[in-house]
């Protein structure tokens, strides 16, 4: 009977850049782990863990990132010696980052394996040297191409006046809601005029929750009716507010 192979384990590494990347339904993260579980199971390779830099440029240094030095310490524990990563520039974008970090996981013996193309690290001729340099190169020029082309777009458009950073207000995020609470408020009711507390509650009976399926505060009401025709006087916000 032959003898049956030892299987490999690896640990996952995921980094995202941006933070706007981030959260649940967000692709970036759950991408970069299908390429990943798709090579490992296509190699016979075990996933033995997934560790993830979140809001970590390519550019940071390999021994600043949390997840990574976490992802060490595992490595260091358990005995896995193999890392897979999506693409060579999720590991690090930066040419010199790249190499300087590569040298040293390969100086503590760790293997590092990118799922797109699995020798561009494992291979340590000058050819493949050569091409991974040159891939680093071409994909630090590619980002530093792209951070021109958006910063130029966004200059152009705060020149027209139109924003373009900085947390969207509720009326961009809820217009049906802040439309319901102005004609609350207009609609004024027997004896007065609605309290904010009193447009929050009638906006929860309507179905108009926050993410947390909670009525709105009443200072979340008094923004969604700040240039609302007819809004309630400044005095009754500040009160109602408190």
């Amino acid at each position: 009977m032959g003898k049956t192979s030892k299987s490999i384990k690896a640990f996952a590494y995921l980094r995202t850049s941006s933070a706007a990347n981030i959260g649940e339904d967000k692709d970036s993260g759950r991408r970069q782990l299908r390429a990943i579980e798709g090579f490992a199971k296509r190699a016979g390779i075990e996933l033995a863990g997934t560790y993830h830099d979140e809001a970590v440029k390519g550019s940071d240094p390999i021994d600043t990132r949390p997840g990574f030095a976490e992802m060490l310490e595992a490595l260091e524990a358990n005995g896995t010696k193999t890392i897979i990563v999506e693409t060579a520039n999720r590991f690090a974008r930066d040419l010199m980052v790249q190499e300087v970090g590569f040298a040293m996981l390969k100086g503590r013996g760790f293997d590092l394996i990118a799922a797109d193309s699995p020798t561009s690290f494992l291979d340590d001729t000058p050819t493949a040297r050569l091409i991974r340099q040159v891939l680093g190169a071409i994909s630090e020029f590619e980002k530093a191409m792209l951070v021109a082309k958006l910063k130029g777009a966004r200059d152009r458009k705060r020149r027209s006046g139109v924003k373009v950073e900085g947390r969207k207000s509720i009326a961009e995020q809820r217009p049906d809601t802040v439309e319901l609470a102005r004609k609350l408020v207009r609609a004024r009711p027997k004896g007065g005029k609605r309290s904010l507390r009193e447009i929050a509650a009638a906006l929860a009976e309507a179905g108009h929750t926050t993410k947390a399926g909670t009525p709105y505060a009443p200072t979340a009401v008094k923004l969604m009716l700040a240039r609302a025709p007819g809004r309630v006087g400044s005095n009754s916000t500040q009160r109602e507010s408190q």
